[in-house]
């Protein structure tokens, strides 16, 4: 398998700045089988059957975009300095790590000032980022971070528009609850109350387990030999009671559907070769392409991916290559609203489909 293989022409105009209002209203491609269904996502319920069951990934993403200024004495008095910093991930010692522009111009003992409530020390500078130790902790530091710092969009969105306070809203799902991630699990931000006891009313269940989406999720594929790609590694957790949910779900027939591919990866990297789910926590970089055995996977609902990314060799694995690139060929032919922000697709691969119903 090339990288050339996942590859396809987006135009610039396909990519969604703003999400669909409400969430729910957005636009829904589903593929049953090799068949083919343009709806809404609020036509789910219209796919899936009492009995399924929804896993959706309850990380709440930090607003982790801060922009500060470095002060420093020099030979004409005291002088500052921009700098913008992106929270990656906390470390062991209870430090931050942090993508900063400039980097080259960081130090280790700088101080960089974010508001009255916000600083922090570069502890270290790394080869692509630095080590951060900030002026408090817990609530303190929670309450400081919202205050000052921005949601960390997409690349694809920030290089049309900064953030702006719309997205401490849009860019959150309605069940986040479990702060550490850098970037959304999109497929979710497209529930609203409404949706979820709708689908409850039908007889769907819900299990949350948490994958803290990292930046590294953006990271572009530089290998042409795809298989010898790394993928970054995300922290999350599945609790027995989850565990213990998904396993009565599949134990009575029913099937388990992954709310975005953050979901699936964790339920995937967990999961023992028969299905089976256990208590699970971690990091996991598993890499998902065709030829992947499934383990506990039936079907997967998510948005529309980057061409050559990681995400689009998961669901050419899920669906098949050639039937996925007909999706997306299918998706700009008739318009779909691409990535974080966009439209949404429901995919139930040919081996769940042959099952019967819905």
């Amino acid at each position: 398998m090339q990288l050339s293989d996942f590859d396809f022409d987006l135009p610039e105009g396909r990519i969604a700045t703003r999400p669909a209002r409400p969430r729910s209203s957005a636009r829904l491609l589903v593929s049953h089988g090799e068949t083919l269904h343009d709806q809404r996502v609020t036509d789910l319920p219209k796919w899936l059957r009492p009995g399924d069951r929804l896993v959706l990934n309850n990380t709440k993403v930090l607003p982790a975009r801060l922009n500060g200024l470095r002060p420093r004495n020099s030979a004409q008095g005291p002088v500052e300095a921009k700098v913008e910093l992106t929270l990656l991930e906390p470390t062991p010692e209870g430090h931050w790590s942090a993508l900063a522009k400039p980097l080259r111009k960081l130090v280790d003992g700088d101080r960089v000032v974010f508001s009255d409530a916000l600083e922090a020390e570069v502890v270290s500078r790394r080869e692509s980022d630095v080590v951060l130790q900030f002026n408090c902790a817990g609530d303190d530091f929670d309450a400081a971070l919202n205050a000052a710092g921005a949601m960390p969009l997409p690349p694809y969105i920030a290089a049309k528009r900064p953030a702006d306070a719309q997205d401490m809203d849009d860019y959150q799902t309605v069940f986040a609850r479990h702060s550490g991630a850098v970037a959304a699990p999109t497929a979710s931000l497209h529930f609203d109350a409404d949706l979820l006891q709708t689908l409850r009313d039908h007889g769907v269940t819900f299990t949350e387990v948490t994958l803290h989406v990292g930046a590294g999720t953006f990271l572009p594929v530089k290998v042409d030999d795809v298989t010898t790609h790394k993928m970054h590694a995300e922290r999350g957790n599945i609790t027995p009671e989850a565990a213990a949910q998904i396993n009565e779900t599949r134990a009575a027939g029913g099937r388990i559907i992954p709310v975005g591919t953050t979901a699936l990866r964790l339920l995937e990297s967990a999961a023992a070769e028969d299905g089976t789910l256990s208590a699970w926590e971690g990091a996991t970089d598993i890499f998902i392409y065709p030829g992947y055995q499934w383990k506990i996977t039936d079907a997967l609902m998510t948005n529309f991916h980057l061409p050559k990314s990681t995400l689009m060799m998961l669901v050419a694995a899920l669906m098949g290559h050639e039937h996925i690139m007909r999706i997306y060929d299918h998706a700009l032919a008739e318009q779909y609203r691409f990535f974080s922000y966009g439209d949404s697709s429901l995919l139930i691969p040919p081996r769940t489909a042959a099952k019967g119903g819905a």
